[in-house]
């Protein structure tokens, strides 16, 4: 068995230097007769202008943001879900990238790919049909229809895009992207040419801080030297561990308890570097395969700030898309497919790509007749749909001092410590809390009220900063 390394989210081989601010913790002094009550932490955060936030733990349409790699899955998993099945019915999407697995570049690539393997059976004058209009599908229809063949794409959504999802409130200063916006200056190069050629902006994403009162530099190394010892013993495991698992039986919670950077210790940073990386993934650390979790995930120091929904709409260019159309049963034989619509009608083609997220599969929300094979229904099985939400907050000027443009909040009770303060980037007052794994769910049952209070408590320290 062999392993590849990666470089952790938070720690000396990321080539970020932190800030480190632990969060307030202290009790607040209670006032006497001829004192003024000391203000709660939210009360010094100014409530927010505008809030909008993602909800893809509950959209019907996704049932998650990503796959992830679960305890016993394995990249097999995604090379067995991407096969095609009797000539008839194709897969793509982000679930079944091996290589680049959770990320807009890896759906893309799935569609070229998916309709690579259609062009290699399909017959002048066969219909072909596309279900989803995510950046799979959309790559796959754009594919086929530039090759001249009868290309339509149902979308159950009212819109283009997937878990792109691009908004444009009237009262804010700049797009809000709800779903995917954070890409890899490396990894994603050959999609952020194509944006640059779309006019598409992105920018760099650099410069960490991680939170609270008494801010001074350090490198959080805790939280890499633990993700490191734990995937070293997990090697040497016959069973593949969940991450909690390894980094308890590895020692690495302990020593991280032990271990301090610049003041901090206790397993904050070890904390701080878990939730970053649920914020990528999907998944906590009780929920991530050890093995292969960990794998080359990506770096994210681009994010998209011009309109990430315009790559969909441009690759749908001349192609005939049917929007507000669920397909929830896909019938296949040697010679057609039937389509079972949710309008109560039903569409025959020649072969079908099936592009719908891992969530979607594993909640059997799309019936096939015949069953998927066996190695199919595995995989959906295996893999896990991980849940990253984000919330953007608009204020009418900053109450923060740093220049930050990465907040990690250290030491915190909250579910969002993890921010993108576009202050940094942009010049607008608006900042992006990330949050993943059951953090996300938990935030996801939140009302928007509920919401605000929560992040105004926990971006307390950076106004006391």
């Amino acid at each position: 068995m062999s392993f590849s390394r990666r470089s952790f989210l938070l720690g000396a081989g990321s080539g970020l230097s932190l800030l480190v601010l632990t969060a307030c913790t202290d009790e607040p002094p209670r006032p006497t007769k001829s004192s003024t009550p000391s203000p709660t932490p939210s009360q010094t955060v100014p409530r927010p202008s505008g809030i909008e936030r993602s909800g893809w733990s509950s959209d019907p349409f996704a049932r998650g943001a990503q796959s992830f790699l679960a305890p016993g899955a394995t990249p097999q998993h995604r090379d067995d879900l991407a096969k095609p099945v009797g000539g008839r019915v194709f897969f793509a999407g982000e679930a079944t990238s091996a290589d680049l697995a959770g990320t807009v570049l890896g759906a893309q690539q799935s569609g070229a790919r998916a309709a690579a393997e259609v062009l290699d059976v399909v017959r002048t004058g066969e219909k072909i049909a596309v279900i989803g209009a995510g950046a799979a599908g959309a790559e796959a229809a754009r594919a086929l229809f530039r090759r001249g063949f009868d290309v339509v794409v149902l979308e159950a959504r009212d819109r283009v895009g997937g878990r792109i999802d691009t908004r444009t409130p009237k009262s804010w200063p700049l797009g809000v992207e709800l779903g995917a916006w954070r890409l890899g200056k490396v990894t994603d190069e050959p999609l952020l040419a194509r944006l640059a050629s779309l006019g598409i902006a992105t920018n760099p994403l650099a410069g960490l801080l991680a939170a609270g009162i008494d801010g001074h530099a350090a490198d959080n190394t805790v939280g890499a030297q633990a993700l490191a010892t734990a995937r070293t013993w997990a090697e040497a495991r016959l069973v593949d561990p969940s991450l909690s698992a390894a980094l308890d039986g590895s020692g690495a919670t302990a020593g991280a308890a032990g271990a301090a950077v610049e003041g901090l210790s206790d397993t904050g940073l070890l904390n701080a570097s878990l939730a970053s990386l649920a914020g990528v993934t999907g998944a906590s650390a009780s929920e991530l395969s050890t093995w292969y979790g960990l794998a080359d995930l990506p770096a994210r120091d681009r994010m998209v700030t011009g309109g990430f929904s315009g790559l969909i709409r441009d690759s749908l260019d001349g192609v005939r898309v049917s929007l507000s159309t669920a397909v929830l049963g896909v019938s296949y034989s040697a010679s057609a497919v039937s389509l079972k619509l949710g309008t109560g009608e039903s569409l025959t083609v020649d072969r079908v790509v099936v592009t719908v997220p891992l969530g979607v599969l594993k909640k059997n929300a799309v019936a096939f007749d015949p069953l998927l094979p066996f190695s199919h229904r595995t995989a959906i099985s295996a893999l896990g749909m991980g849940s990253v939400e984000t919330v953007w907050l608009r204020f009418d000027k900053p109450f923060w001092s740093t220049d930050a443009a990465v907040w990690s909040i250290v030491g915190s009770d909250s579910d969002i410590t993890d921010w993108v303060n576009l202050q940094a980037v942009t010049g607008e007052p608006v900042l992006v809390g990330i949050v993943g794994g059951k953090a996300a769910r938990r935030v996801g049952k939140l009302s928007d009220d509920e919401l605000v209070e929560a992040v105004r408590t926990a971006l307390a320290p950076f106004a006391q900063a």
